[in-house]
């Protein structure tokens, strides 16, 4: 009877040990699109960020302590998002990996400011994001006035002559990109000949296609994101139309291609140069592979903003959300997407927009700026 007295005495000991062992990771987040129209991003945040965890805790964690993941789903809801947020920030989590759609980025960001929660997002581009002189808030991506120009310059030299419309969603990111794209048309000499908005979530474009066919379009520009741009090139096609279609970097998903199906071939968009051809991403693309997960999109991202705040925590000596973005913003990290460097704003130095074009077989690749 002692003995078993004894041996449940340690079993219990065990078990409060290993609780409090957990009870000590330290827990980080990841918050997107878990959920709805932009799952498929969502899911390449997650993977992203997971196996940036799992990385780390293989090289022994953070501060002497494990990571453990919290996954957070906003399904690009700007209220989810800041629920979200306020969530993260009670559970005095440190920092967050988020959020996709820059309509939940901007209101969760000030949320997480209060909460003392560092965020950064590997995908939000609108300028407001960082424009706002919040203490708390970087991106490892661009922006959509970067984004913009790069677009509107190649519209304006490989479709010069050629009649040009700009749809947008009315999304803070889609309106947002749709505008600056036409600045920088506008500034080059190129007036559209129709620009016209949609909501986000609509299934019948049949309107518009009508409209594009009856001012002869050349080269639709769309901003916002791929289910709804997948429908309006199909839409085209069924009604004969051959209209080019360009977008912007919500496109880097291969549910697009499963959206149009061969018809999306010839479909350009801007991205950043693609990360999993980096030297600096070899050996986290082939364990991604391992896994049968391709790491498209803003998987790399994800994993990078991982990478930033975890190094810069290690080099300051504590997870303190101030005493980490001012290392963030006054260092260089090296990241699985190469050398980052911050602003005081929170946006990346290195930057670097080119575009892409989809082949009839769901892949997409790099083109020159001529446009060959």
């Amino acid at each position: 009877m002692k003995s078993l007295k004894l041996i449940g005495l340690a079993f219990g000991a065990s078990l409060a040990l290993s609780t409090a062992a957990f009870a000590q990771d330290t827990t980080i987040a990841v918050a997107g699109p878990m959920t709805g129209g932009e799952s498929a991003f969502g899911r390449q945040m997650k993977n992203g960020a997971e196996q940036a965890v799992t990385d780390l805790n293989a090289a022994g964690g953070l501060l002497g302590k494990k990571l453990a993941l919290d996954v957070e789903d906003d399904a690009c809801d700007p209220k989810q998002a800041r629920s979200v947020a306020e969530k993260i920030g009670s559970a005095k989590i440190p920092f967050v990996a988020g959020h996709y759609c820059s309509s939940s980025s901007i209101p969760a960001s000030e949320a997480y400011a209060d909460g003392n929660v560092l965020q950064i997002t590997p995908a939000s581009t609108n300028p407001l994001f960082t424009e706002r002189n919040l203490w708390n808030v970087a991106r490892v991506c661009g922006r959509d006035d970067q984004q913009g120009t790069v677009a509107g310059d190649y519209i304006a030299k490989a479709f010069k002559g050629k009649n040009i419309a700009i749809l947008n969603d009315k999304t803070t990111y889609g309106k947002g990109l749709a505008d600056e794209t036409k600045k920088a048309l506008n500034k080059a000499g190129v007036t559209e000949k129709m620009y016209e908005s949609y909501n986000k979530g609509d299934k019948d474009f049949n309107a518009i296609v009508s409209r594009l066919k009856r001012d002869n379009i050349d080269l639709v520009y769309v901003g916002g994101y791929h289910q709804e741009a997948g429908l309006i090139l199909r839409q085209m096609r069924d009604q004969g139309l051959q209209t080019v279609l360009m977008a912007g970097d919500a496109m880097a998903d291969k549910e697009f291609a499963s959206i149009t199906g061969p018809a999306g071939a010839g479909t350009l968009f801007t991205f950043g140069p693609d990360p999993r051809n980096k030297p600096t991403a070899k050996t986290i693309v082939e364990a991604f592979k391992a896994k049968n997960i391709d790491p498209e999109g803003y998987t790399l991202y994800t994993y990078a903003a991982v990478q930033v705040w975890s190094q810069a925590a290690k080099k300051v000596g504590t997870t303190d959300p101030m005493k980490v973005m001012a290392a963030i913003k006054a260092g260089s990290w090296d990241t699985v997407i190469g050398t980052l460097e911050f602003d005081a704003k929170g946006d990346i130095k290195q930057l670097d927009y080119v575009v892409y074009k989809w082949d009839d077989k769901g892949n997409y690749a790099e083109i020159n700026p001529k446009g060959s």
